[in-house]
């Protein structure tokens, strides 16, 4: 089985994955282009593709499926970046390593969330330009954590953590779902109440993506829900850029219908670079957001598991075995060439 592992240049293999593929004999050839044509003749040939962040748009993924490409690997969660829908109808398996950073996530989301109740940032700027009032009057005005609400949209596993943090404050927490007769027992054991999208913009003081890039999803927050939105509140966004419109973002910010965001994931920006002209882009020249180049998923741990369970999916796909269930992102695919089973 031949792999074709495309990463842009920030992405290399890292000695550890190196280990992992040598450990299970496994034949990978990494790419470094970006250039969608010179993917397309790359993985002419490949039996799987997988991908960290390259995009792999609908001609990639034809060019995969006039050979003898099976399955696309993500090694990581989101997947909008792949042309998930053709490779449906070709037939291509598309899996990812869905659980690899969602402590990360759920840390990052709590200190975007501690950095504006204790405005840090406006302390900071205060001590290094000497004016300490300005610290002063800004910590003035903060809640108490315990008296603070925070609401999350969405309640998967980086949702869920997020909740277990923001209860050990002592905040009341509101969750949405997609199914709405989902189990709740997970939500009842933590004290979260699950309601509507409505209630959770209206009532929050903090409001934290945690859903995936869907068409359903795409600009979820827009200027029609940041209106709605509880005056003051914070938005917050380590999921995927495009859920929020940043240009009616900005507006909320600069008007003061919100007192500020938290933004970790980028629908205007390209992040997978080592420079970026400043200021890159409007937000960052506001002093209520606080941003972070889609770092959010970052730890020496949840490189590994990545890469772990990236791995573990190839030596699926090798034996000729469907990847375990929750990596499956078009679970209604029927496969090109037959699987003999399934792993746990």
């Amino acid at each position: 089985m031949k792999v074709v592992r495309l990463t842009a240049r920030i992405f290399q293999m890292t000695e550890h994955e190196q280990a992992g593929i040598a450990k299970h004999g496994l034949d990978v050839v990494a790419f470094d282009d970006d250039d969608p044509d010179a993917i397309a003749r790359a993985v002419a040939d490949a039996d799987v593709v997988a991908t960290i962040g390259t995009a792999m748009p609908r001609r990639v993924v034809d060019a995969m499926a006039a050979g003898r490409a099976r399955a696309i690997a993500r090694f990581g969660t989101g997947t909008d970046k792949i042309d998930v829908a053709r490779a449906t109808e070709h037939g291509i398996v598309v899996c990812n390593t869905p659980f690899f950073c969602i402590e990360e996530m759920a840390d990052h989301v709590m200190a975007m969330i501690l950095h504006f109740n204790r405005q840090l940032a406006v302390a900071h700027r205060a001590m290094r330009d000497g004016e300490l009032a300005r610290a002063r009057a800004a910590v003035a005005r903060n809640n108490r954590m315990s008296h603070s609400t925070l609401g999350l949209i969405g309640f998967g596993r980086s949702a869920v953590h997020t909740a277990r943090r923001a209860r050990g404050f002592g905040m009341r927490v509101l969750a949405t779902r997609s199914r709405p007769d989902a189990p709740r027992d997970e939500a009842d054991a933590l004290g979260v109440e699950m309601t509507d999208l409505d209630t959770v913009l209206r009532v929050s003081d903090y409001v934290s993506l945690h859903v995936p890039l869907t068409p359903r999803t795409e600009n979820i927050i827009d200027e029609a829900a940041l209106a709605r939105m509880k005056p003051g509140a914070v938005l917050i966004n380590t999921s995927r850029g495009r859920l929020v419109d940043e240009a009616a973002l900005y507006r909320a910010l600069v008007d003061g219908k919100l007192g500020g965001a938290g933004i970790d994931t980028w629908g205007s920006l390209d992040i997978f670079v080592d420079h970026l002209a400043p200021p890159l882009t409007p937000l960052a020249t506001l002093d209520n957001t606080i941003l972070s180049p889609h770092t959010a998923s970052s730890s020496v741990q949840a490189r590994l598991d990545m890469i772990d369970a990236g791995i573990a999916n190839l030596v699926a796909l090798r034996a000729g075995l469907m990847p375990a269930p929750e990596t499956i992102v078009n679970p209604e695919a029927r496969p090109r060439f037959p699987f003999r089973g399934q792993a746990s």
